[in-house]
């Protein structure tokens, strides 16, 4: 399996690569939809159907299957000898960062349903800050990655 994984180290790269680009684009857009959802949208009208229309395939059609893929392919990377030194902190901060950015993938999946049920109680104030936790988190996976602290 390991020699596998390193022949194929370039392909699995590029796909982890993409697909992060994928997740990151989605994990961005996401809370900017629920700003404009939660300040300009009436609860029940065409607008609103409009804006969980949009918000649902966001998550289910793109951000899903990227966080996926973006889990396997990075743990082909993990398991793929040679790559990584596990007794350096850059890792360790990584895997904690995708931990985080995997947890506000979760946080935004239950507002999306909040939304549906005509039961969001957050303010466009709250998904505006919550909307800078994956920049702060793709700041530190991408220090980790590049300059191995």
């Amino acid at each position: 399996m390991g020699d596998f994984l390193a022949g194929a180290y370039p392909w699995v790269k590029f796909l982890h690569v993409i697909s992060v680009i994928s997740w990151m684009a989605g994990l961005f857009y996401l809370p900017r939809l629920y700003v404009y959802h939660v300040e300009k949208v009436q609860a029940g009208d065409d607008t609103d159907a409009l804006f969980q229309v949009m918000e649902r395939r966001l998550l289910k059609a793109i951000m899903n299957p990227a966080m996926i893929a973006t889990w396997i392919f990075g743990l082909a990377l993990v398991f793929t000898p040679g790559i990584i030194d596990w007794s350096m902190v850059w890792p360790w901060s990584k895997a904690a960062s995708v931990l985080g950015m995997t947890w506000f993938h979760m946080w935004l999946a239950a507002r999306r349903k909040d939304f549906a049920a005509s039961t969001n109680v957050r303010t466009g104030r709250t998904y505006r800050m919550m909307n800078e936790v994956p920049t702060l988190l793709m700041i530190i996976i991408v220090a980790s990655v590049i300059v191995k602290f």
